[in-house]
């Protein structure tokens, strides 16, 4: 199998890493972004600029017959993958692979579900974007995607092909020997991290120097790792101290994407991150006080962007 057609659907922060480098590879007749409506109209009439670059990508509609492609990247928010996994219905082929880079804990599940697992790889980002009214800047080194087959001891012809593509493109990857794990431990930085700077408003730079900061954010980590050990993940405590050094080394005023998505006054991935881990701490009898407070919380805020409490 050989990557000569590629799709991106969700060109936001995460989309960003991805599609300069893919379509400078495989030419604008070969890459597409999928988009319809008003964000077809405004990619289309505005472009994004990444890295001081402003572009212009190729843009199809869901509904437009054409080469199949044979690889999709996913990466919009956790609240548009049911749609999403409809939009791309066009572009799956016999041989088309799907990486769905979101998120969460179960998108993968979600796509195999319609499309099967032989279309179907795991998939996660480890890295920062800050991206705001269609402009992100960062380091396109700093950080990559992890893909591959649940368990990796040895690379299938799949994961290969991705590689290789990748490769060509210059684009930043790890192929994790247990997908699921990879998948969790970053769920689990994600609801400490994530979660602890949407409540109190603060940058990935206050983990720097807040003790107090800290002390949340690792108790959240605790109250993922317990849910997963239950589920038959092990992630454990050294874990927790590997994720020290990452995330005192991300850019000081870097901002998670729950607390740019309430300072933009929009819907956050609240639900996915702490109203998952709650939901799935009753369902096993897991007390889980910290992220509960952070999905009650977070959700006044949002009342609040939305005009809940005005006089």
């Amino acid at each position: 199998m050989e990557i000569k057609h590629a799709a991106l659907i969700g060109l936001g922060a995460m989309g960003s890493f991805f599609a300069p480098r893919m379509e400078a590879y495989l030419g604008r007749e070969n890459f597409q972004v999928v988009a319809s409506g008003s964000r077809k109209e405004r990619l289309e009439r505005n472009g994004v600029t990444i890295n001081g670059v402003n572009y212009k990508f190729s843009v199809r509609t869901p509904e437009e017959e054409g080469v199949k492609a044979d690889l999709i990247v996913m990466a919009m928010k956790e609240m548009g993958l049911s749609q999403a996994i409809d939009d791309i219905r066009n572009l799956v082929g016999e041989q088309t692979q799907i990486l769905c880079v979101m998120n969460g804990i179960d998108s993968e599940e979600r796509v195999a579900a319609v499309y099967g697992w032989d279309h179907v790889l795991y998939s996660y980002m480890r890295m920062s974007i800050v991206m705001k009214d269609g402009v992100a800047d960062f380091d396109p080194y700093w950080g990559n995607v992890h893909f591959g087959e649940e368990k990796n001891e040895t690379l299938t012809s799949r994961v290969m092909a991705v590689k290789a593509f990748f490769d060509a493109c210059d684009i930043p990857y790890e192929i994790d020997k247990d997908m699921k794990r990879g998948i969790w431990f970053k769920y689990m930085c994600n609801v400490g991290e994530n979660m602890t700077c949407a409540l109190l408003g603060i940058p990935f730079g206050a983990f720097r120097t807040s003790d107090s900061a800290n002390q949340i954010r690792r108790g959240a980590m605790r109250e993922v790792m317990a849910i997963a050990n239950r589920l038959g993940v092990d992630l454990n405590e050294s874990d927790l101290e590997r994720q020290e050094m990452t995330v005192k080394n991300i850019p000081y005023g870097n901002k998670p994407s729950t607390l740019q998505d309430l300072e933009g006054k929009r819907k956050t991935e609240v639900e996915l991150f702490a109203g998952t881990v709650v939901r799935l701490g009753k369902e096993l009898g897991i007390p889980t006080p910290i992220s509960y407070m952070f999905y009650h919380g977070i959700r006044v805020q949002e009342e609040k962007n939305e005009g809940a409490f005005l006089s």
